[in-house]
């Protein structure tokens, strides 16, 4: 069997990237950042061996699960899990609604 791959889309580590910066100019520190690299890689990894444990998303063929304040929007295939979107919770839900109708 093949091993299951986490491959993230540019949309999703340009979020990724967006926060991890925000919260390193926020803090003024990287040590809230590296958490939530850590973080963020441990809930991903999850999904190898059990991809269907985030919910189904309003969005086609896509599953959301929580990280704290984060939703890691994904899709599963054979032998990939794609990360599509990384969504701070926090911000106004219309931005993602307009980021994920793009995105399909």
């Amino acid at each position: 069997m093949a091993k299951i791959q986490i491959v993230w889309t540019k949309t999703a580590v340009a979020q990724r990237r967006q926060i991890l910066e925000y919260w390193i100019e926020h803090n003024q520190s990287i040590a809230y950042s590296e958490k939530l690299i850590e973080l963020f890689r441990e809930r991903t990894h999850q999904l190898i061996e059990q991809p269907k444990l985030g919910m189904k998303a309003d969005f086609p063929e896509t599953r959301v699960i929580s990280q704290g304040h984060f939703s890691i929007f994904y899709k599963v295939t054979k032998d990939r899990i794609i990360i599509t979107s990384l969504w701070d919770n926090r911000q106004d839900p219309t931005k993602l609604l307009k980021l994920m109708k793009n995105a399909t």
